[in-house]
């Protein structure tokens, strides 16, 4: 098959995609995958084709999550540069899919991947990395932040408020679309209902053993396991990390991804006095926050960005944001996880890593201070049952083999 995969967002976002497109291309089909242009290399690295997304709200919505705020505030914030620029988004994803046997979207793109299937006529699949399927069993975990626990019809309720915010967003681009090739408006309401009564099938790539899938989910969702990507075998780690970790006990990752600060010196000084409080040493990640060796005792290593399926296993735990994917890393690694949430999905995933008795329990980042991260620190690389919950759940993390299921079910789909 000729495959088209659509993805949008962060690094964290767009990863597990190019796992899958590997996967896919290795199976003997032809993969194009297209997104922005910060990831090109990276897709180009493992073999696939790439697509450039011209306009990318991408830069803007990081902005705007950082900032924190009510759901509320940061849809309507959206709402305008979206707008803006889903027109470009949309064609571009049209030129893409015109030659496609299939076409497979991520999060952000689920709408215009169904409207595209309609359109083209070509088959298309939904994905998620983030449990945002209509159910009875657990609120949405962008709606509720991972912080409530509801009854059945009110943990529905937070789906369909969610599902009707974000329609919003792409229902005015979309139907100008539909009027192009003379096809009926879309609903003004319920879309996200639609899309489900029409058996539009559904990858969700994370870990069943993580988040069990809904016993009320229909038979066209399916939870595959995490799709992972490894280095790329050439890939070598800097002379300065290998000699860092040789140098001492295993140190504590700290690092916060694409989750961009106000005040990076200030959180990099907080995560200095933290690891100093508590006596360890640290590898923190230094992309998002630009300070310099200097500002770091010899304690503390800054490096890049660097491969997590490499690293990882080597801490003796990970601190980060919470987004999906690095939360599927630390737990591939089985050590303990402790988790600083902005916003959404970062405060559910936090929740189950501490159900999970993985990790201690989230540190929402507008209350972190040193010495709250120091005493989750200390309980993270002192408690033997937490090490012991966290190598359980890589264990069964690492037996999914979740990217290969996913060639599987999509194979036998179409």
């Amino acid at each position: 098959m000729r495959i088209c995969i659509l993805t949008a967002g962060t690094r964290g976002d767009v990863q597990p995609y190019v796992a899958l497109g590997t996967a896919l291309r290795a199976a003997g089909h032809e993969v194009k995958l297209a997104t922005h242009g910060r990831f090109e290399a990276l897709v180009r690295a493992y073999g696939l084709e790439f697509a450039l997304f011209e306009e990318s709200p991408l830069s803007f919505l990081e902005r705007v999550i950082a900032s924190g705020g009510s759901f509320l505030r940061r849809a309507y914030e959206t709402k305008g540069i979206l707008n803006s620029m889903m027109e470009r988004l949309l064609a571009d994803a049209l030129r893409f899919a015109q030659e496609a046997d299939l076409i497979i979207t991520s999060n952000l793109l689920i709408y215009p991947g169904y409207q595209l299937s309609k359109l083209l006529s070509v088959p298309s699949i939904g994905t998620l990395l983030v449990p945002y399927l209509r159910t009875r069993v657990f609120p949405n975990p962008a709606f509720c932040s991972g912080r409530h626990s509801l009854t059945g019809p009110g943990n529905l309720l937070t789906y369909d408020i969610f599902n009707e915010a974000v329609w919003q967003l792409y229902r005015g681009s979309m139907n100008r679309h539909q009027r192009r090739f003379d096809f009926r408006p879309l609903p003004r309401w319920g879309m996200a209902r639609q899309i489900l009564r029409d058996h539009y099938p559904f990858l969700c790539a994370y870990s069943p053993s993580i988040v069990p899938r809904p016993t009320d989910w229909s038979d066209d969702i399916h939870v595959t396991g995490y799709w992972f990507l490894d280095a790329p075998t050439h890939w070598e780690p800097p002379a300065a990390l290998e000699a860092f970790l040789d140098t001492g006990p295993p140190p504590v990752y700290i690092g916060f991804g694409s989750m961009t600060s106000a005040d990076p010196v200030g959180v990099a000084r907080l995560i200095v006095e933290a690891l100093e409080q508590c006596g360890q040493r640290g590898v923190v990640q230094n992309d998002s926050l630009g300070i310099s060796q200097v500002d770091a005792s010899d304690e503390v290593l800054l490096l890049n960005s660097t491969p997590h399926d490499w690293l990882f296993p080597q801490m003796a735990a990970v601190v980060h944001h919470g987004g999906a994917g690095t939360t599927a890393a630390g737990l591939r690694a089985g050590v303990p996880t402790i988790t600083t949430p902005i916003y959404g999905d970062q405060f559910f995933w936090g929740q189950r890593i501490t159900e999970l008795g993985a990790g201690p329990p989230p540190i929402p980042r507008k209350h972190l201070t040193a010495d709250r991260l120091a005493t989750a620190i200390r309980l993270a690389t002192n408690d033997y049952r937490m090490h012991e919950r966290a190598r359980v759940m890589a264990q069964k993390v690492g037996a999914e083999e979740g990217v290969t299921r996913a060639v599987r079910l999509i194979e036998g789909i179409f």
